[in-house]
This record gives structure tokens, sequence and C-alpha cells, in this order.
């Protein structure tokens, strides 16, 4: 194994993502160094790494000494220099490709021949990255999910040029950070943000069409389809500012497909500053004395809606699991252990019926004749 306990991790970005991850390696044992260009924001991540441990040893979810083993492990740089020692690097910085590749040419000129230079980018190409380095085989995505020391996926994305065997280099070290890995292709949005876009995007739908409210969708999803939150709860909690780029992103990247199309409604929150939970606005007003909207509980309504959205995810599980993405197993664990699904949406289709799922995306093809509701080849192949 390339990794171990012994092994130096650095962290590129103190945000939120980068010391979770930090945390996360720490934990774990290992000795980790977090940079980042601005002084301000790295005092204020210790200061809130500190915070959170006292947090954990008082719900006594770890010792005192555990505590303090931790804070021990993790050091806060303002010099890349220190990464020179380093065995892993993990950037956690804004999604922006050019701004990726600067840094991680910039780590080539620091770090030896043999560290490895991973991306936690959400939905950038790894490959594209990759093109920055001199050493392309050493460049890998490890796609971890906010928050890191919370939520137990982590997607391993070789690109193109990534050497042979090290996505099973990762996924044995994120394994004994006690994570789940899954191993996918280097495609836009990955596994889980590429199937997730209908949980989102048409729910937008529905509201636009005047079928059914905010409220109600989100009840629809929560008390019919089993779901922790609705599609306009998470997106309110995620950030607009986060979800919709995610969505844009995804969609530009597959060439403007209809399916993963953005929403104006969502933009215009966006444009507005109304990033959700966060600035105090989104789909709902979070202001203080603020009553939310009650749902209307119609079941005969709730069901058209659930039925409409699952199919619309089934579809794109099974679009991900034809074009090879990923293996059916990791496809299913992805969206349980990532987005918090209640099922692995391959397993579900099984109990709705191949059939009935092809039924219900072949009448919205039908009725509204866009590609948006095109039912995957392979769907359609399995229900036969």
């Amino acid at each position: 194994m390339r990794f171990s306990k012994a092994s130096c991790i650095g962290v590129v970005g103190s945000g939120a993502m980068g010391s979770g991850i930090a945390q996360v390696a720490a934990t774990a044992g290992n000795q980790v160094f977090v940079y980042d260009t601005n002084e301000q924001a790295l005092q204020k991540a210790k200061t809130n790494l500190t915070v959170t441990l006292s947090k954990l040893v008082e719900k006594q979810k770890i010792s005192q000494e555990e505590s303090d083993s931790i804070l021990s492990k993790i050091e806060f740089v303002n010099s890349q220099e220190k990464f020179s020692t380093c065995d892993l690097i993990i950037e956690a910085i804004v999604e922006n490709l050019e701004v990726k590749k600067s840094v991680f040419s910039s780590l080539e000129k620091i770090v030896s021949d043999t560290c490895v230079l991973a991306s936690n980018t959400s939905s950038l190409s790894i490959t594209s990255i990759a093109a920055a380095c001199k050493l392309p085989q050493r460049v890998i995505g490890i796609h971890f999910f906010n928050p890191a020391p919370l939520m137990p996926l982590v997607e391993i994305i070789p690109g193109i040029a990534t050497g042979q065997g090290l996505a099973e280099d990762c996924k044995a070290l994120i394994l004994s950070w006690k994570k789940t890995p899954v191993i996918c292709k280097d495609t836009p949005g990955f596994i889980v943000n590429r199937i997730a876009r209908p949980y989102y995007g048409e729910a937008m739908r529905i509201a636009e069409e005047g079928i059914a409210d905010i409220a109600t969708i989100d009840w629809a999803m929560k008390t019919i389809g089993g779901f922790k939150m609705g599609p306009f709860e998470l997106t309110d909690l995620i950030g607009h500012d986060v979800n919709y780029i995610v969505t844009e992103t995804v969609w530009k990247e597959f060439y403007f497909d209809q399916r993963f199309k953005p929403s104006l409604m969502q933009k215009r929150l966006l444009e507005a500053g109304f990033f959700g939970k966060k600035s105090g606005r989104g789909f709902y007003n979070y202001a203080e004395g603020v009553e939310l909207t009650k749902p209307t509980e119609d079941l005969e309504k709730g069901n058209y809606i659930f039925n409409r959205i699952i199919c619309m995810l089934i579809n794109e599980a099974y679009d991900a699991l034809y074009l090879q993405v990923a293996n059916e197993e990791d496809i299913d664990l992805a969206m349980t252990k990532g987005v918090n699904y209640p099922k692995g949406l391959l397993a579900w289709s099984k109990e709705i019926g191949l059939k009935n799922v092809v039924a219900t995306l072949q009448d919205l093809y039908d009725t509204y004749l866009e590609d948006r509701y095109r039912p995957n080849v392979l769907l359609r192949k399995l229900a036969k």
C-alpha cells in the first residue's frame, strides 16, 4: 500500500471542507499541514477546529486526550514549503478550473516526484486539472462531502492520465480513515452530483409549472418518499451559490443536455443574493417571526410529485450504470451514503417495477416532447 499512518498529508484551503478533511486525516493518526494564503482564514480555521473538538469532548464522543492528539497533528501554515515532505496533498479551494490548475502547477515545484496530488472538486474534470502537471499520472480526484468529518462517502476519481493502481491505493487510505470510498469515472458531477440533479431540477420544474408549491413538494418527498429533507429545504441548506453552480457546470459539461438544464427560479435567487439559510432567505424566508408556508397534504398530488421525481432520479442512476460511471453497488452506496437517500436508486427501481418507471418516463416524454424525459436505453432493455 502506498499510504499509511506515517504518511504526511497536505491540505490546500482552510475553509470548512479543507479543515474537515484535515480533521479526518489527523483523527486517523496522520500528520497534516493545512495551507492558506489568508492568515485570518487560517486563524479562524484553527479556532473553529478547537471549538468543534471541545464540543465532541463535552458530548463524550472523543476523550480530551484524543482531542489534544488531533490538534497536535495539524499545523496551519501560510507557506507551501511545508508540503515538501508530504506524501499526499488534497486541494479544497474554489471551484474554478484555471485556479486549480495554477495551484497544482505550483505544488509540483515543491513536492517530491512520488507525492500524490488530489483535488476535492465536486464537478470539474480531473483530467483537465492533471493536464497542468508535468507528472499527470500522480493526479487524482478525492471528493469528500460536507461536512467531511460527518459524511461517510468519498468519491475517488482517476483521470485519463492517472497512474495504474493509484485509485486502489487512495481507496485503501480512505478506508483506513473510516470512510466509505467509491471509485468512479471522470465524468461531470461524478456519481452523486450527476445522479442527484433531478431531485432539485424536477422539483423546481413542478413548482414553476404551478402543479404544487414548494412546501407541498417538500412534504411529498419527505412523507411519501421518506427523504430526510425535501428538495427546496435541501437546496436552501446547501446554498444556491453552490447548488446552482454545480447544476450549471454539469449542464454545460454534458453539452447542454436538457436532463441537467438549470432552473430560472433558482438562478433568480442566486442573482438576488438569496442563497438560502446562510443568507436568511432562499426558497423559504428564515427571518425571525416569519412563519414557513404550510403544505397542501393531498395524497394524490403527493404521489404524482414523488413518482415523477423518483423516476427521473432512477433514470439518471441507470444512465450512470449504462455508461460505466461506476458499478451497481457503488452507485447505490454513493446515493445512500453521499446524500442520505432512504434507498439506493437501482434497488428502489426494482421495488417500484422497471416497467412502471419506464411508463412514467414515457408518459412525461409524450406529454412534453423533451429529451429531458427520455428513458435510458439500459432501463428500457431491462424493463422488456
